[in-house]
């Protein structure tokens, strides 16, 4: 695996009315992705913050995504909750819902729907929850990318049912052996040039070094990294700077599933 074009995707939105994350800056952290995963209100985000964040993305010709997750504000939405597949589906039909209309209203449309934390873990499990999932993306969105892990059953599912799927490569979290992210809540700022490193090794062989040591082939068109890691926007630039000067474009979904950039209310802005 070689790649010469690649999105980039973060969370974004994931404050709470007066609350805002530490060591998170939307206003920069925005003109460095070409792809936006905004809190839908389970985890995070609230209308006013959904409203503000859609429409930097829509200024910037940022891809617009839903991130729904657990209904878990306390838990910021990486604790599991036990429901029955329909109403966990129902939920994050809740939640989509709420930022395609935001998206409508600044004259953009939705790109992807990226699972929030413990909800995108468990849709990797669960066969059933992730039919149930794509399902419903078949039928409302079968123009809108999922955005999901190589190793996981929603790949799988939604490849199979013909939904646009982007496969993503975690800059800022650790790899076991068998492709899983590690998660550990870690103490201290990351190294921007060392996360930087790691995505251009993979972008250019299609390998991470996991926490044994092994080297592990990995496949993805969307590398991610999160708002809530200290120093994200020094890893976000340290990251863009390094692919492109290894002549890795950083470009929207749009051109990896091969389509035409969607139209905005007053131009179309690519990001270079």
């Amino acid at each position: 695996m070689a790649v010469v074009a690649i999105d980039v995707n973060c969370d974004m939105g994931e404050g709470f009315g007066a609350w805002q994350l530490r060591e998170t800056d939307d206003d920069i952290l925005i003109k460095l992705i070409s792809s936006a995963n905004i809190a839908t209100g389970f985890h995070a985000g609230d209308p006013s913050l959904m409203d503000r964040t859609v429409r930097m993305a829509a200024e910037h010709g940022v891809g617009v995504g839903a991130h729904p997750g657990y209904r878990d504000l306390q838990g910021f939405g990486r604790r599991r909750i036990d429901g029955s597949t329909a109403e966990l589906v129902n939920d994050i039909i809740y939640q989509v819902g709420a930022v395609r209309e935001f998206a409508k209203r600044h004259g953009t449309v939705l790109q992807h729907v990226k699972p929030h934390g413990a909800l995108y873990m468990e849709l990797a499990v669960n066969e059933e929850f992730s039919d149930a999932f794509v399902r419903y993306m078949r039928k409302v969105q079968p123009d809108t990318a999922i955005f999901c892990m190589d190793m996981s059953v929603t790949y799988e599912i939604a490849r199979a049912a013909g939904q646009p799927v982007i496969r993503e490569f975690f800059a800022d979290r650790d790899y076991a052996d068998d492709g899983s992210i590690v998660f550990t809540r870690r103490v201290g700022r990351l190294d921007p040039d060392a996360i930087a490193e790691k995505v251009v090794k993979a972008c250019k062989t299609g390998k991470v070094t996991t926490v044994t040591g092994n080297e592990i082939g990995i496949d993805f068109e969307s590398i991610c990294f999160h708002s809530d890691t200290l120093g994200s926007a020094e890893i976000a630039t340290a990251m863009r700077q390094r692919l492109t000067e290894s002549g890795i474009r950083i470009v929207p979904v749009s051109q990896i599933l091969g389509r035409e950039s969607p139209k905005r209310q007053e131009d179309t802005h690519e990001q270079g």
